[in-house]
């Protein structure tokens, strides 16, 4: 028995995102035994997503969440709304054929859309910009890279476009990479003001969300239910969306993901004209390396920065240093620049990077694995479950297609295990 998401230690440092925002009310805690026609575990993108949907259909809703709205990954990440998944498509096309992996891909570009959509139609400001750039480091990631380009744009369609290094430095001011693969649909905003706009979106629609009320088991005869140390919600149907913070509530589908911990941080207020000057377009960046850098401007003019990754649940050491160090890799001119905010948290991956979403029983549903991908990508989730709630399971069905394999190991040794499989990854791709 485990908490959705950990609530917020008051005592710690905020997280730029938090402090950048108004102190919120937090929604009271469930009290007593309740029934509604779907119960939902995780107040984060899958949740309210789904939430938001449902109660738009008629059905009633009550979200449970066992610290604040977006305190999870859905209000800490690098606020990237990335088209695809946290695997590449040639992934999809090796577990599910070509045919397949053209739908979910399709899929994956209605999940940047919807989330477009939402800002619009819920007036929701979170500082949206347009444009992404995924950009190599190394030749061998450089062609890597350049391949995946032209397959998005034959055989998918997709409006991507290859960057030579020239035409990378007119909008990308640092001497680290040497192209870019440029993506004029996907791109940034704040994820925690993203979050509570949905939050907002979903309590008006006629969801309930209960803050600060953990799960501690998940009932599942004869009717679902989930239940709390002050109540239990009945429902005719669960979802599931506590994703790399379900611990214990759900061991059959949990062994498919692992935590990973992530890191990101803020500068000071760098000024219009040298954060502008970093990056002229404003667009999202990612490099392609296994353990990967990607960073932003903020719109008062920071640079967000996140990289790094712990797969041993303990943040690394010196992760401070560390980050301010990758930072001046990427861009010199900043060097002496310090950081402002550092903080963490956990994404959840699967062995593939695809994504795992289902069913564990008629009544029961579920989405994980984002894999670090899942700005766009949960909200799509929210939706795609709500639909298959409501009968429209045909996009459900489509990602219950992807085969998963679980960690090895079991629950003592299944991070040990990964922990020496990604120590000899990162070796071999720093020897190539």
């Amino acid at each position: 028995m485990a908490l959705t998401h950990a609530p917020r230690d008051d005592r710690a440092p905020l997280d730029w995102y938090a402090a950048s925002l108004p102190a919120r009310t937090p929604q009271p805690a469930l009290d007593g035994d309740r029934r509604v026609d779907v119960a939902v575990l995780g107040a984060g993108y899958t949740g309210l997503s789904a939430a938001l949907e449902l109660a738009t259909r008629g059905l009633s809703v009550a979200v449970l969440e066992a610290g604040d709205v977006g305190s999870g990954a859905s209000g800490r990440n690098g606020g990237q709304v990335l088209s695809g998944y946290g695997c590449e498509v040639d992934v999809l096309e090796s577990l599910v054929g070509a045919a397949t992996a053209r739908e979910l891909f399709d899929l994956s570009l209605h999940g940047v859309r919807l989330v477009r959509e939402r800002i619009a139609q819920h007036a929701i400001d979170c500082h949206w910009r347009d444009g992404h750039a995924t950009v190599p480091v190394r030749p061998r990631t450089t062609r890597t890279l350049r391949a995946t380009t032209e397959r998005l744009q034959q055989r998918y369609d997709h409006p991507v476009q290859w960057w030579d290094v020239d035409r990378l430095r007119t909008q990308l001011d640092s001497p680290r990479y040497l192209g870019a693969m440029f993506d004029p649909l996907s791109g940034h905003l704040h994820p925690l003001a993203f979050v509570r706009g949905l939050a907002d979106a979903a309590m008006a629609a006629g969801a309930v969300v209960h803050e600060r009320t953990p799960v501690i088991e998940l009932l599942r005869e004869p009717r679902p239910a989930l239940r709390t140390a002050t109540g239990t919600l009945h429902a005719d149907h669960v979802i599931l969306a506590g994703n790399a913070l379900l611990a214990g509530i759900a061991p059959t589908i949990e062994r498919h993901i692992m935590p990973v911990g992530t890191y990101m941080s803020a500068t000071p207020v760098l000024g219009a004209d040298l954060a502008q000057g970093l990056i002229r377009n404003g667009m999202a960046v990612a490099d392609n390396d296994w353990v990967l850098d990607y960073f932003r401007l903020s719109h008062d003019h920071r640079l967000l920065f996140g990289g790094g990754a712990s797969y041993s649940a303990l943040p690394p050491r010196g992760l401070r240093r560390t980050m301010r160090r990758r930072m001046w890799q990427v861009f010199p001119q900043l060097r002496g620049v310090d950081l402002e905010h550092v903080w963490g948290g956990y994404v959840d991956i699967t062995p593939s990077r695809a994504p795992h979403w289902g069913r564990l029983t008629p009544a029961i549903y579920y989405a994980q694995g984002f894999s670090g991908h899942g700005v766009a990508a949960a909200n799509l989730a929210g939706q795609v479950l709500a639909q298959a709630i409501a009968g429209q399971a045909g996009r459900l069905d489509l990602f219950e297609r992807l085969p998963q394999q679980h960690f090895p190991g079991g629950p003592l040794l299944r991070r040990p295990l990964l922990v020496a499989m990604m120590s000899a990854v990162k070796l071999l791709n720093l020897i190539w």
